[in-house]
């Protein structure tokens, strides 16, 4: 039992060293109203498939 314990510890240390490395990473959650929403992606018009 002991041995997935360190084992855990091992991964856990080692993943939270891998994600340190990769820059900018926000593990702190989901943000509601706190920074500025993105925009919605501009939709053009509507194209209807041509029919024969």
């Amino acid at each position: 039992m002991w041995k997935i314990a360190v084992a855990f510890a091992i991964f856990a240390g080692l993943a939270l060293f891998i994600l340190s490395k990769g820059g900018n990473i926000d593990l702190s959650g989901e943000k509601h109203g706190t920074e500025a929403m993105h925009e919605p992606a501009a939709v053009g018009p509507a194209s209807a498939p041509a029919s024969k």
